[in-house]
């Protein structure tokens, strides 16, 4: 299949979707990096992965490859409690046994991935290197890798180091039945690990190399020396997998579908949804990014359970008189009674990010409180748009974050991250740069983010009628370091025009104050 260039941005945006629904945690983040291995922080719920170009095969093979990956690492979300380093005996043998363990529980509800498993161990078996090619003891923990996961090795190995192979692969593997069976976790498997050390007679600490994904020869494969390593797979995994057709797990239709969805929005994001005519306004380009810095996962869980009564479209309140009785409220001298109230979010709202040179100091703070604000407007199926302005090379540029027309997602998060504070704050240049937008989609509120006084007040205000004069809301919320500059700064963003203004000094009120605004209009 020639390649098609496959867009990092639309990758993570499906893998996101697939990590999170595997691993069942709404939580967890994708990263896509160019780095030399594959990466899960459990604590952190972060799944940081190799680019795509980093495989063998064509884009439907390599796509698939990772996409494996993926739900290996979101098993290990779901079912692991510690993830050592690769980097020394030990641990390597530990993630090893881990490997077999997680994928025989996975397989037992999501019973559709065994032929994509059994498709990835016939590229893994390609990657691994020959065991004549490697010196000391490495050759002897890689061939106990090989012989465990895929029932053979490559090369040639002392028939003395072979039976040790042999004999440890036997403990790892009667070590995991019994974990599964038994329903033993990572810290019981971890306590095998020294027996197997014991038999390979190898030291714990030894400094094991990164594997990467390549073919040792240097040589493409043919179809044909691919189907016969799937044939060999399948026949020694048959007793777990029962019997399957290696032509069928070479084709792959099942994840077919999901591949051409992949496509086409690959297209479409070329072409639509991100890109804008109207010069001064860019679009982020950048998808290395690692957006998890600024997600304050305590913050946004704390705002959806504040909130979560706005998504049923009811909310509970208290009032002098009423049908329900609330002695404890009473007790402590509050509005006695209980009643519930109609909530009904109708309102489109465009959300203007200042990132002039005067955050900089609390930037991943200032970033951290209006991803918190995304996440929650997303939650609650509120119509919004997000950009962002600062001085690229002695020049104004506005940033589109996120358009109204496509999902709050981690693509989103990276393109906010990317922005760098930096300039000064020309609100009036910004704002005639997005006036055509606003005329175009007719927001209910213009909600700006700022820290600091606009250059030129005059233009502001002139501009601000302009705005008015569409029906569009104009609301300001002031961000300063304390509790009387953010006032002083309300208070001078309020002569500019606005019809609402809001102090904040602590950061992580944005989000609180945005959706109080939404909720009384």
């Amino acid at each position: 299949m020639h390649s098609l260039q496959l867009r990092n941005d639309t990758l993570l945006e499906i893998g996101t979707f697939l990590v999170r629904r595997w691993s069942g945690k709404e939580q967890v983040t994708l990263s896509i990096k160019d780095q030399k291995e594959i990466q899960t922080k459990l604590r952190e719920n972060k799944v940081t992965m190799f680019p795509l170009d980093r495989y063998q095969g064509t884009d439907f093979q390599k796509y698939r490859q990772l996409r494996t990956a993926l739900w290996y690492e979101s098993m290990r979300i779901r079912h692991s409690s510690k993830i050592l380093s690769n980097d020394h005996a030990f641990g390597f043998i530990l993630n090893t046994l881990e490997t077999r363990r997680i994928e025989s529980i996975g397989r037992k509800y999501w019973q559709g991935m065994d032929e994509e498993i059994i498709f990835s161990y016939g590229f893994a078996w390609l990657y691994r290197p020959l065991l004549n090619s490697l010196y000391g003891h490495n050759r002897i923990v890689e061939g106990f890798t090989q012989y465990f996961l895929l029932g053979d090795i490559k090369g040639e190995i002392p028939p003395s180091s072979f039976e040790k192979i042999q004999k440890a692969a036997k403990i790892a593997s009667e070590s995991v039945c019994e974990a599964v069976e038994k329903k033993y976790g990572t810290d019981w498997l971890e306590k095998k690990v020294s027996d197997i050390i014991r038999v390979l007679e190898i030291d714990p600490l030894l400094t094991i190399p990164i594997s990467m994904p390549k073919i040792s020869s240097g040589i493409a494969m043919t179809e044909q020396e691919f189907m016969k390593t799937l044939n060999k797979i399948a026949k020694y995994r048959e007793s777990d997998f029962g019997e399957l057709d290696p032509t069928k797990i070479s084709d792959g239709k099942q994840v077919f579908d999901e591949f051409k969805v992949l496509l086409e929005e690959t297209k479409k994001n070329q072409n639509k949804g991100l890109t804008t005519e109207v010069a001064g306004i860019s679009v982020p380009v950048l998808t290395n990014v690692d957006e998890t810095k600024i997600y304050d996962t305590d913050l946004i869980n704390n705002l959806k359970v504040k909130f979560k009564e706005w998504k049923s479209g009811w909310k509970e309140q208290h009032v002098v008189t009423g049908d329900e009785f609330d002695q404890e409220t009473y007790m402590e001298g509050h509005k006695p009674f209980m009643t519930d109230k109609k909530i009904a979010i109708k309102t489109r709202i465009f959300i203007l990010l200042d990132h002039s040179s005067s955050i900089a100091e609390q930037e991943t703070q200032y970033k951290k409180a209006t991803l918190a604000l995304c996440e929650v407007l997303n939650f609650l199926k509120v119509q919004f748009s997000v950009y962002a302005f600062n001085t690229e090379q002695k020049q104004v540029t506005c940033w589109l974050i996120k358009p109204e027309n496509l999902q709050w997602n981690n693509v989103s998060a990276k393109r906010l991250a990317q922005i760098k504070a930096n300039g000064s704050t020309p609100l009036a240049e910004v704002y005639n740069l997005l006036l055509p937008t606003i005329r175009s989609k007719k927001p209910d509120i213009f909600l700006t983010l700022t820290d600091g006084e606009p250059s030129d007040p005059d233009a502001v205000r002139s501009v601000m009628r302009d705005f008015k004069m569409l029906g569009t809301k104009m609301v300001a919320i002031g961000v300063g370091l304390d509790t009387g500059y953010s006032i002083t700064i309300a208070n001078n963003l309020r002569r500019l025009g606005y019809e609402r203004t809001l102090a904040v000094s602590r950061l992580n009120e944005i989000p609180k104050r945005v959706l109080n605004v939404l909720g009384t209009d």
